[in-house]
């Protein structure tokens, strides 16, 4: 457990709350912002730990909101993508050192930002739902091995998604689904490597109110939102998240 002042645990709880807030109303980016704002005053370890249960507690959230059968009629549709994404995090995760992490970041965020960008300047790059293999498989290779590497697979899974056109209430369900399974793996390799134990879990579990209150007032927000602007609003989320990584890329 961090040993913080009064001043400091109310900023844990504003930032956890504003994760909570953008992960119910686009269906991602809670890690980005919770770990980004976490480790600016607390070692990455503990940053991270914290993110865990709340992944967990989200995710399984957003992905079984509409009921199990919603849930797998999702995992149906999009199961390549979903399977091919965990082999290729259990591959990738074994050359994590071959790697640097800034180059990883870069070659991640600048995709990314780029398609953000244009899509928000109107270019609409789409793939029909007939050819969807075109943009599947490619993109889940990418996210289940930048998954692997670094942790980070949301970015490529949103932008899958949104090439498919995906209704707003099927993405945040698959987005659900495959970042669910993702945390079930990462939380399972911390507690093996000891980084969420009885100090830091605890830590992780105080978070989950602020970040739940988040949640439920982001899916009112998304509720009301029409398809227009539930996608121009994920783009600038995107795009946001796909600066941080060039960020991290050039400056660590």
């Amino acid at each position: 457990m961090p040993e913080l002042s009064i001043s400091l645990w109310l900023v844990v709880a504003a930032i956890a709350l504003l994760a909570g807030f953008v992960k119910g109303t686009v269906g991602f980016a809670l890690p980005m912002i919770l770990v980004s704002g976490l480790g600016s005053f607390l070692p990455p370890e503990t940053a991270i730990a914290g993110l865990l249960l709340p992944t967990l507690a989200t995710n399984a959230f957003q992905a079984f909101r509409d009921g199990v059968g919603a849930a797998l009629a999702s995992a149906r549709r999009h199961w390549r993508f979903v399977l091919v994404v965990m082999i290729m995090i259990a591959l990738s995760a074994q050359i994590v050192v071959a790697l640097r992490a800034e180059t990883l970041f870069l070659v991640i965020g600048v995709p990314v930002t780029l398609f953000a960008f244009l899509q928000l300047a109107g270019l609409r790059l789409r793939v029909s739902r007939a050819r969807r293999w075109v943009a599947e498989v490619p993109l889940a290779l990418v996210a289940g091995f930048t998954g692997g590497l670094s942790g980070i697979w949301g970015p490529p899974t949103v932008l899958y998604l949104t090439a498919l056109d995906t209704p707003r209430v099927e993405q945040m369900r698959v987005q659900g689904i495959v970042y669910g399974v993702g945390a079930v793996v990462l939380t399972l390799a911390h507690i093996r490597s000891g980084l969420l134990n009885a100090e830091t879990g605890t830590f992780s579990a105080l978070l989950l109110a602020p970040i739940l209150a988040g949640l439920f007032l982001g899916v009112a927000v998304q509720d009301r939102l029409d398809q227009i602007r539930f996608r121009r609003i994920t783009l600038v989320v995107l795009a946001v998240a796909g600066l941080n990584l060039v960020r991290r890329g050039l400056f660590g």
